[in-house]
């Protein structure tokens, strides 16, 4: 069966549309190598594209799509809201993937599958053939999750759940914010990418409030009972931004929650609130490709642990935040994990070397204020029914001032080492 791509016009209206590179050839890649393609440029593309080409010497071609020039990482995009980091300290290029690694990287959109062909259609009219291909196309937003925002309001209503452009608007929103204004974030259901964040964000929105605008009122409206790092990020609060930040649960209508981007209010359970800058982060689904190419099943793309293939077609591994794969969260730690399995079991496909059995592994880190930096984490493994959880570790409450300044230290050490591991920089 041919599964018909989508067209330009549906696939970019999931997010802003970059400028992309358009193939004038009709076909490319037609050459005696076997052939890896890989679909999305970040924590899961990046590393696997990098991994296939350095581990294989040469002996896979490997062709890596991604519509953006820059990279900005959502991973460490909350401390640049906070103050912490630059936004250029979050941008990162592809260069080095392909003089020094050997990827073709192709900056255009991928916009269908065609399964029995094994091509991956692009925007710019051109096609590529591969013999596996590996899709790590991040998230998209569910319509309609969110009564009253759609993609249409993501300017008045930025969600910042796609780092750069957006995660420059909601801190220029947040800068721009009168003396004791209100900020409102309408957190998204589970699951969704990276379960500390919305929560790390709040810290960081509550950081520079305090400093620049002490009388500022936050406001969270969350469908969710509970969340990741709950006591420690609640602990955090308390200490630093006492009576600043409000929760409201569902026990509280936080579940029933609708905006107008018109008048800039958001209805809370019938509870009308004047708000100068709204946060809104949507219920989340697989990148749109997974979708086109018939490979989820409600929301998300589910997968083989022990290989991330898709259950649905065996040539095909999806990686990262758009797959269903069982225990592990939606990180990007998670993402470069599972495409290192991947990428080895790519490679042992195409060229008969060694596959070694899957092993994974995840730390999410947070900051809550200045050198207080908390993490969660967890080692997995490979069984017949998903990627399970074999053991894991979280911060604890009440640790001391220098531990938590380790901790932090930590993740910027983090940082720098899996940025160097997905695109080969030094």
């Amino acid at each position: 069966m041919i599964h018909k791509s989508q067209t330009r016009r549906s696939f970019l209206g999931t997010g802003a549309a970059l400028t992309a590179t358009a193939l004038s050839a009709p076909m490319l890649g037609a050459q005696a190598k076997p052939r890896a393609v890989v679909i999305g440029g970040g924590a899961g593309g990046a590393t696997a594209a990098r991994y296939i080409a350095k581990d294989s010497q040469g002996a896979v071609d490997v062709t890596l799509i991604e519509p953006s020039r820059s990279y900005y990482t959502c991973f460490f995009s909350n401390l640049y809201i906070g103050g912490f980091r630059s936004l250029d300290s979050l941008e990162h290029r592809y260069g080095t993937l392909a003089s020094e690694f050997g990827v073709n990287v192709v900056h255009d959109w991928a916009v269908g599958v065609d399964r029995d062909a094994k091509t991956v259609s692009l925007a710019g009219g051109g096609a590529v053939q591969y013999d596996r291909l590996i899709l790590s196309p991040g998230i998209d937003f569910v319509d309609g999750s969110v009564p009253g925002w759609d993609l249409t309001t993501q300017n008045a209503m930025p969600h910042a759940y796609k780092a750069g452009t957006q995660t420059a608007l909601l801190k220029a929103q947040i800068e721009a914010m009168p003396e004791g204004g209100t900020y409102v974030m309408v957190a998204p259901p589970n699951p969704y990418r990276c379960p500390p964040g919305p929560y790390e964000r709040i810290s960081m929105v509550a950081h520079y409030l305090k400093a620049n605008n002490p009388t500022a009122k936050i406001i969270i409206a969350d469908p969710k009972e509970k969340f990741s790092k709950q006591a420690l990020f609640e602990e955090g609060w308390q200490k630093h931004y006492g009576g600043m930040i409000e929760r409201i649960g569902p026990d509280f209508g936080g579940e029933n929650t609708t905006v107008n981007a018109a008048d800039m209010t958001v209805d809370i359970d019938g509870e009308v609130i004047k708000a100068d800058v709204v946060n809104v982060i949507p219920a989340q689904k697989a990148g749109a490709i997974c979708d086109a190419a018939g490979l989820t099943e409600g929301n998300w793309a589910p997968v083989v642990a022990h290989t991330m293939q898709s259950k649905l077609d065996e040539n095909i591994h999806i990686l990262g935040d758009a797959s269903s794969q069982g225990d592990m969260p939606k990180s990007g730690y998670s993402a470069n994990s599972q495409a290192k399995v991947a990428a080895m079991a790519v490679r042992g496909a195409l060229t008969g070397s060694r596959v070694f059995p899957a092993k994974f592994s995840n730390t999410c880190w947070s900051l809550i204020d200045t050198e207080d930096g908390v993490k969660v984490g967890a080692s997995y493994e490979a069984t017949d029914e998903k990627i399970a959880k074999v053991d894991g570790f979280v911060s604890q409450t009440g640790e001391d001032a220098a531990l938590r300044k380790a901790t932090y230290e930590e993740s910027i050490g983090w940082y720098a080492g899996i940025t160097s591991d997905m695109f080969g920089t030094t």
